[in-house]
């Protein structure tokens, strides 16, 4: 066991002091307390992961965030028992987004305007052209998926444009043919942190869906963006990942994912947003409710009366949605109506707009971008439909998104998705627990975690945190990732986990020092 020469002082009451103790000036009893990393090493802390472990927040990365990111606090507590230099591979500046060749390709961060988040006007700094000399200890790679970290060419610019490199890993891999593991191993840590998965099922999700299951696919290289990893795909890999960083005798602590149906980017918009009490939306309602009638009377012919279409003129209504896990009616639709008595080219634009289209009920979970969009003219739809011949009239009728025209399945997690993504959660969490239970490896349960941040609150010091947007305090206002004290707060939690499972005392860091919402400019 490894101790270190660090004081860490304690101020307790002389009545509850027991051994050897002096006093300060104030009559407190000072105690002086080694701290001791226990079995573990820190001479050298590597981390591992994607935008959660690089300190991503507020929609971007940025400097601030990077220092305030999971890694630099852990390293900051690491130091006080023997752990040495951590180095990040840094942004120029506060605004975030990147450039290539001059071109923007990730946008700036987000602030909050006092009513809603925005991106600040500043166009990135940051050209990924530009190469860092590294090696550097925090190996976060926003967007990268577990076999991404695997990937040779992943930080090859070349790459960039056709989607096999990521242009985070760009700016600092050791060469265009390496991979991120490669790059870690090569500094050979004594201690690493391993936080993988998330973006396996994450980005299934804030597409609403717009991807593919790829249970029973074990080639990843056949995966487009928004999949979700194969469960195999996805043991095999981090198994392989965290045989690699203990082959050579270091320790570490490994973190499950979240459930991420419940951050606040699937919990914000609620499925009812349409107000008879908005003027420009209550005013078309008996026209709406005579438009939809026709359709829902077949609707109810066709033994499905749960997909009728209805607005109320006394309290708020679900938005139209197109539910791809029903049965596509569009030919049974357009003939009832024409027989019925509607023109032929209306009824077969019914039948195609709502075929596959209900009113969303209360276990549909709309996700974040669609609050700018509801109510709105669609222009692709206002432009395909004209393209079709539709007068114009009628077009722009039927071209508002959520209520004419059915919301796309990019804005919209329906049931069937979210089960898709919790069972790929509890599979890659399996995976986690059992890999760090064989190998003697601290783990944090931040699923457990995070649900209890979003279920009831949590308190952390003098604060409390929950899981609303903007004023929740645990997360950015990208509804993703957590804001700095929702870091701190992890932080934490991988550092209790540290104590317990090597015996080490790191102090766990204070509320107080890490804010909530970053200022538009510093």
């Amino acid at each position: 066991m490894k101790i270190y020469n660090y004081k860490w002082i304690l101020l307790l009451l002389a009545a509850m002091f027991v051994g050897c103790s002096s006093d300060d000036d104030n009559g407190n009893v000072v105690i002086e307390e080694e701290i001791t990393s226990g079995t573990a090493d820190f001479t050298n802390y590597v981390a591992l992961g994607n935008s959660l472990t690089a300190g991503f927040t507020d929609g971007a990365l940025f400097m601030a965030g990077q220092q305030n990111s999971i890694p630099s606090i852990l390293a900051s507590r690491f130091a006080l028992a023997g752990g040495g230099e951590f180095t990040q591979p840094m942004m120029n500046d506060n605004i975030g987004g990147l450039l290539l060749q001059g071109n923007v390709i990730q946008e700036p961060r987000l602030i909050f305007n006092g009513a809603a988040p925005v991106r600040i006007s500043a166009t990135p700094t940051t050209e990924i052209t530009n190469k860092l000399s590294g090696p550097f200890n925090n190996m976060g790679i926003p967007g990268a998926k577990s076999f991404h970290l695997l990937a040779p060419g992943y930080g090859n610019v070349a790459g960039v444009a056709t989607g096999q490199a990521n242009p985070y890993f760009v700016r600092f891999a050791s060469a265009p043919g390496t991979t991120v593991l490669s790059d870690a191993l090569a500094q050979d840590p004594t201690f690493f942190s391993l936080w993988l998965g998330n973006n396996d099922v994450l980005s299934f999700a804030t597409s609403g869906g717009d991807g593919v299951d790829q249970k029973g696919n074990f080639d990843p290289s056949t995966y487009n963006s928004n999949d979700i990893t194969d469960p195999n795909v996805f043991a095999q890999t981090y198994s392989g990942i965290l045989a690699a960083l203990i082959a050579n005798g270091a320790k570490g602590v490994v973190a499950n994912i979240p459930n991420v149906i419940k951050i606040p980017y699937f919990t914000t918009v609620p499925f009812k947003p349409l107000s008879p009490a908005n003027p420009a939306f209550g005013a078309q309602i008996p026209t709406l409710n005579a438009t939809f009638a026709g359709l829902n009377q077949v609707f109810a012919a066709l033994g499905v009366p749960e997909r009728s279409i209805v607005f109320s003129t006394t309290a708020a209504s679900a938005v139209v949605i197109t539910d791809e896990s029903l049965t596509n009616l569009s030919a049974q639709i357009a003939g009832a109506l024409q027989q019925g008595g509607l023109d032929a080219g209306t009824a077969q634009l019914f039948g195609m707009l709502y075929g596959q289209a209900r009113q969303a009920t209360d276990q549909d979970l709309l996700v974040l971008p669609s609050s700018s969009i509801i109510g709105q003219s669609n222009m692709d739809a206002f432009n395909m439909l004209v393209g079709m011949g539709v007068p114009q009239a009628t077009v722009g009728q039927l071209s508002i998104n959520g209520v004419t025209f059915p919301l796309a399945d990019k804005w919209v997690l329906i049931p069937s998705e979210q089960q898709a993504v919790i069972q790929a959660t509890t599979a890659f969490n399996q995976t986690i627990k059992a890999a760090a239970e064989a190998n003697g490896l601290a783990f944090v349960d931040v699923n457990a975690v995070l649900n209890q941040v979003a279920d009831t609150g949590v308190n952390f010091d003098e604060f409390s945190l929950n899981a609303r947007l903007v004023f929740g305090g645990a997360f950015s206002l990208d509804g993703v990732h957590p804001t700095a004290r929702g870091y701190a707060f992890i932080t934490n939690k991988f550092l209790e986990a540290i104590n317990t499972t090597y015996g080490a005392n790191l102090p766990k860091v204070k509320a107080a020092n890490y804010n909530t919402l970053y200022p538009s400019s510093f």
